[in-house]
């Protein structure tokens, strides 16, 4: 095969949770600009709807399937409308999380319920779910992928009080490992990607208060840009990344080295 197609995915079809905004449509965007066909689920269907026309503008093709996947039901129904559509899936996603701040006394036990049943649980759901046609389009050459999005803060300690959201993010770092084990028989690779700080609604007031200092704090010393998150998934799901399985990859500028 042409060292030209290295890194391309055109031709392939992904699912991406959580892809009308921030990290997802960061991937889901640079996805469908790469040639993929593109299924992107949120939980706002109108917003999932406005961007999938958004993105399909152009020559691409992306479909919305929007879907609450803190609910183990929408989880199983996700699954079996891709599968009833599509044969093979080359690429999942799964990037769809919730976030909860709170000083440590002031904690809700309702916080790692919703964050735990979004962020670890339906990861392993919709996974599970979608094997079959994972599997059947994995190929010994070039596998089907999983990739999760994960944190820097399930790497070291945040600054903020955020204990439900980085206890889940380290967990989905070792899930993924788990999973990448189980799965590599059936051609299925399963990769984390760690990412510090970017541009998106859920680290809008973060960068509004602490920028400066993340910025500071940064080795490379700045925030992420999209093509940054949209590159490391373009690689993880291309030949060139069909021999890795069971990473976790920060996407940080540096940052989790440092701290």
């Amino acid at each position: 095969m042409p060292s030209s197609d290295l890194f391309s995915i055109e031709g392939k079809t992904a699912l991406v949770t959580g892809g009308s905004r921030g990290i997802g449509l960061m991937i889901a965007r640079g996805f469908v600009e790469a040639g993929a066909k593109v299924y992107i689920s949120s939980r706002k269907a109108e917003v999932c709807d406005e961007v999938a026309a958004e993105l399909s503008a152009g020559d691409g093709t992306c479909i919305a399937v929007p879907a609450d996947l803190s609910s183990p039901d929408e989880c199983g129904r996700l699954a079996s409308e891709i599968a009833g559509r599509e044969d093979r899936l080359h690429i999942l996603v799964n990037n769809a999380g919730a976030n909860w701040g709170a000083p440590l006394a002031e904690f809700p036990d309702s916080a790692w319920d919703r964050v735990l049943d979004l962020n670890v649980k339906a990861v392993f759901r919709l996974t599970r779910d979608l094997v079959p046609v994972l599997e059947a389009a994995g190929t010994p050459a070039d596998p089907a992928r999983v990739i999760n999005i994960g944190s820097i803060d399930g790497l070291h300690v945040p600054i903020l009080d955020t204990f439900s959201y980085s206890a889940s993010k380290a967990a989905v770092h070792h899930m993924t490992r788990v999973l990448a084990h189980h799965l590599a028989p059936r051609h299925v690779t399963v990769n984390a990607i760690a990412p510090g700080p970017f541009e998106s609604k859920m680290m809008a007031a973060t960068l509004e208060s602490f920028g400066d200092a993340i910025r500071a704090q940064c080795p490379l010393g700045r925030i992420g840009d999209p093509d940054d998150m949209a590159g490391t998934a373009i690689f993880l799901s291309s030949r060139a990344g069909s021999y890795l399985t069971g990473a976790v990859i920060p996407v940080d500028g540096g940052i989790s080295t440092t701290v």
